[in-house]
């Protein structure tokens, strides 16, 4: 059952003001705390297993000062799942059929191995995500992602109808590029003990990087970067 929602302000004329006042440095700085402990919690333990109070306590809050800010645990993770999705496709660059497709290629997977290795908690919530069932994320799948992926597809085709790179089934070209990325995070533990690891390192990410890069030349007939 959700926590009660704050009450309202007094007037909408007040709550207009308030919306438009520009958030402070400090409450930015709390909502950053609050957000990261909350992503850690949810991507261990699920939304469902995530405590309300261990999430404050890990911020440095107090569960109804947690609640301040966001006044359930529905909208605390939803804030979290946007947080991540607005990283994941700033990482997702939009290709364009105009640019150069070794550069471009080249950066795209650059970039998807540099969200999952910094954000590891939020690859991790975002997978437990899809794994649900996108309870909460399937609209923002469809609305957000699925409109770049059909444009960067669309880019892939073009290159392929230049001639510049071989043709394959480029939806799928994607998503091997995002399960081979993200599974770098998300079956970090396994690689890792398959190599008598504590955890992977940034060798490990350089060594699969560089890797998928041979695979991507080979496949797509292409001259990609180092």
């Amino acid at each position: 059952m959700n926590d009660a929602l704050p009450t309202p302000p007094a007037s909408a004329h007040a709550a207009t003001a308030a919306m438009a006042r520009k958030p402070s440095a400090a409450r930015l700085r709390k909502i950053d705390m609050i957000l990261g402990s909350a992503e850690r919690h949810f991507a261990l333990l699920g939304f469902e297993g995530a405590p309300l109070e261990q999430i404050a306590q890990d911020a440095g809050f107090s569960r109804h000062n947690l609640l301040y800010y966001y006044p359930s645990k529905e909208a605390l993770y939803q804030a979290v799942l946007a947080s991540v999705i607005d990283d994941w496709l700033g990482h997702m660059t939009g290709l364009s059929k105009d640019g150069d497709p070794a550069q471009q290629i080249r950066q795209y997977i650059r970039e998807k191995f540099e969200f999952a290795r910094t954000r590891p908690y939020g690859s991790q919530l975002f997978t437990k995500e899809m794994i649900a069932g996108a309870p909460f994320a399937a609209s923002a799948v469809r609305e957000r992602i699925a409109p770049l992926l059909a444009a960067n597809v669309a880019a892939f085709a073009h290159w392929a109808g230049q001639g510049l790179i071989a043709p394959v089934n480029f939806q799928h070209l994607m998503f091997s590029i995002w399960a081979i990325t993200q599974g770098y995070v998300d079956q970090q533990t396994q690689f890792a003990l398959l190599q008598n690891k504590a955890a992977l390192d940034a060798g490990d990410f350089a060594q699969a990087e560089a890797l998928l890069v041979q695979m991507l030349s080979a496949t797509l007939k292409i001259e990609l970067p180092d």
